[in-house]
């Protein structure tokens, strides 16, 4: 972790080379030079690295498609054959380009440009002009258009360029959507037309609700006497990440997935209740290295199954097991639906067994959360297997995860210590694997404990333009945007969380928080219902209850909160033990205060939050600011908040905009604006807007 949080990512090494792909696959010098590359194995192992530069290219790989036909050992001898030639021919450059161990060969720190990445980040940086001008000197060329070292490697090629196409094709909607001059949209739609004529400009862009929806429920672990463990569920974790790279699938997340774990549930119930056409059912044998996997598709409105296949393995050769169950999934789907689908790309995310099981250990307790040093251990297997393999991305995203699971779920003295951690994890992961968008997300918390709200936002949105399908960044963009007072801005991103992951509660008070704003209460009590029926507390049901005028049914509802503390909501740090009269007093002038209406329980509740605010060991805690927000405290909310904000307490600044006595005290306060800019929030309406409900002052403080 010697990493330093401050470091910039984005910095790339110096440039050593170009390489174009659209059409015969050429490489030149940083002066323009060209390399001749006579070998054309050697040509094929590079222009796959450059497909995807930031990306490590499993030896095993190059072995299967570029000799397929040859004994493994004498593939192995003619890939290092075809290495050493390579290197030999690119010992003009400047700098060494490649990056070969005995796992993996890859470029160095992407000092190598293309015509393909060129475009991408004209494209995502809002350049239009120049990726109009790019897709113009681009034309008809198809990618590595003179390519040809067999089948294998022929039907690879053709679903990367389907991939590609995909990809850019999201890019080009994104762009158009953000384009406002009608005829540079114009200009740019013709230029993507030309690159691919088969896409028709009436089909852009696609509506997300034509997507097949699917679900990959938890598979069943045989053999295993305790029932479901680490290496199933992350066999499960990793099909649902891999099909969701397939642009026509919505694949639930996995929270909706596990909650139906052993579920009396039938199948067709399973799939209403997630909203999915198909299910993914299965089961895992591990017996020493050798891995049996079976998975059966099934029809979502009629519970029959569909497909099924038994697939064999090993350990050995995990990665390239995983990567045939989710092809084969995705064909069956395919033919059942009469699609077309890209085949997905399952990553090689290390080369030691070992490294990978004590991942899948970390991985499976941090989905646990909650229990006694349940997150302590995730931290030691995850801290383990980076030591074994400190190239493993996936394994610093998880532990930047647990960290900051750490601040917000336990009673760590120092939370801001823990988001520190979660910044150091999430750099190293950018660092080996820029195309991952999540840990973007998870920097971007960090920023807020700095206040730095504006590159919070920056970090964000750019996670959410990497991985656009993953719940937790969706998530993020839309609670970010909720905490600067951007509802309407963040109610699409709250709901396409939910869409991706319709059983996961957490997501919900997003969504409660979105109708409280807009004064949709009736919407809101709702929604939190259906998390309490899920099982997952709702502290904003009381406060919608009392918005609708039902004050005894919500103060009733904010007691029964108390029966989760210690488990979901943990005391402050600081707090000794109570006794059970103690708890029930607590939460009764809690209860009345937040929810009873009556000005003089407030007051009570304000007395007490003063007391907490005097003694306890975190003056900015959660258990302070959040009550002190719902009962518009605002010389607490003002102080504590300013004092710092943390994971913790920051999720409740999305109650901060409720349109409601006593919250609108708030912001309607004289002293809101300075406030605001001294934590970072004005800052952020200059860059992304005012808040809904604030009207924007003709001058500032």
């Amino acid at each position: 972790m010697a990493t330093s949080a401050g470091i910039q990512v984005e910095e790339r090494g110096a440039l050593v080379a170009r390489a174009s792909l659209f059409g015969p696959f050429a490489l030149t010098d940083q002066g323009g030079a060209p390399i001749t590359l006579s070998n054309r194995r050697a040509r094929a192992v590079l222009a796959m690295l450059c497909l995807e530069p930031d990306q490590p290219v499993a030896r095993e790989q190059l072995t299967r498609l570029l000799w397929p036909g040859r004994f493994e050992a004498q593939a192995k001898g003619s890939l290092r054959q075809c290495l050493l030639e390579l290197g030999k021919a690119l010992e003009p450059l400047e700098q060494p380009l490649l990056v070969v161990t005995r796992e993996r060969v890859m470029l160095t720190n992407m000092r190598l440009r293309t015509d393909l990445s060129d475009l991408e980040a004209a494209l995502m940086a809002g350049r239009d002009q120049e990726a109009i001008a790019l897709f113009d000197m681009i034309g008809t060329r198809r990618l590595l258009d003179d390519l040809n070292v067999g089948d294998a490697f022929a039907d690879w090629l053709e679903a990367r360029r389907k991939q590609v196409s995909l990809r850019l094709q999201a890019l080009v909607e994104r762009a158009l959507d953000d384009i406002g001059d009608t005829a540079l949209r114009k200009r740019l739609l013709g230029a993507w037309a030309v690159q691919q004529p088969s896409v028709a400009p009436a089909a852009m862009p696609i509506p997300t609700d034509i997507k097949t929806r699917i679900a990959v429920l938890p598979f069943k672990s045989l053999g295993s006497a305790d029932g479901p463990d680490y290496f199933t569920d992350g066999m499960v974790d990793e099909l649902i990440t891999t099909l969701g790279q397939v642009p026509q699938l919505l694949v639930a997340g996995r929270i909706s997935s596990f909650h139906f774990r052993d579920s009396p549930f039938t199948p067709t119930q399973i799939a209403g209740e997630l909203g999915v056409t198909h299910l993914i059912e299965g089961s895992v044998q591990r017996q020493g290295e050798q891995v049996r996997i079976h998975v059966h598709l099934i029809a979502g409105d009629t519970g029959f199954e569909l497909w099924g296949q038994r697939f064999d393995g090993s350990l050995d050769s995990i990665f390239r097991l995983q990567e045939d169950v989710a092809q084969a999934v995705t064909r069956a789907l395919a033919e059942a639906l009469d699609l077309d689908m890209a085949a997905p790309l399952v990553r090689t995310m290390t080369g030691s067994k070992k490294a990978f099981d004590l991942y899948l250990q970390g991985r499976a307790l941090n989905a646990r959360l909650f229990g006694d040093g349940v997150l302590d251990n995730a931290v030691e297997l995850l801290e383990q297997a980076v030591a074994i393999d400190p190239q493993f991305a996936e394994a610093w995203v998880e532990l930047a995860e647990v960290h900051h699971n750490i601040s917000v779920w336990t009673q760590c003295l120092d939370r801001n210590a823990e988001a520190l951690r979660m910044a150091e994890c999430a750099h190293k992961a950018i660092a080996l694997a820029p195309q991952l968008g999540y840990p973007r997300a998870l920097l971007a918390i960090y920023e807020w404990t700095r206040n730095n709200i504006v590159v919070a936002m920056d970090l964000v949105f750019e996670a959410y333009r990497r991985e656009p399908t993953h719940p937790g960044v969706a998530m993020r963009v839309g609670s970010f945007l909720l905490y600067i007072g951007r509802t309407r801005d963040a109610a699409p991103y709250v709901m396409a969380a939910i869409e991706q992951d319709p059983v996961d509660t957490r997501k919900f008070a997003l969504l409660i928080a979105v109708h409280m704003h807009r004064g949709e209460f009736k919407a809101a009590v709702q929604v939190g219902q259906r998390s309490v029926d899920l099982g997952w507390p709702s502290v904003q049901l009381g406060l919608a209850m009392a918005a609708t005028g039902r004050h005894d049914l919500a103060v009733e509802q904010y007691q029964l909160t108390k029966k989760l503390v210690n488990t979901i909501i943990l005391p402050p740090v600081g707090s000794g033990p109570m006794t059970d009269e103690a708890m029930d007093a607590y939460w009764l002038v809690a209860a009345k205060g937040v929810c009873s209406g009556q000005e003089a329980d407030r007051l009570i509740y304000h007395q007490l939050l003063n007391m907490m605010f005097a003694t306890l060991h975190d003056k900015a805690d959660m258990a302070i600011i959040a009550p002190a927000i719902m009962t518009g405290h605002v010389e607490l909310v003002f102080n504590g908040l300013g004092l710092r904000l943390t994971p913790a307490n920051m999720v409740w600044l999305v109650m901060l905009w409720m349109d409601i006595d006593p919250v609108r005290q708030i912001w309607q306060h004289p002293e809101f604006i300075p406030f605001a800019q001294r934590i970072g929030l004005a800052a952020a309406w200059d860059k992304y807007g005012w808040p809904d409900l604030l009207p924007q002052p003709s001058n500032r403080v």
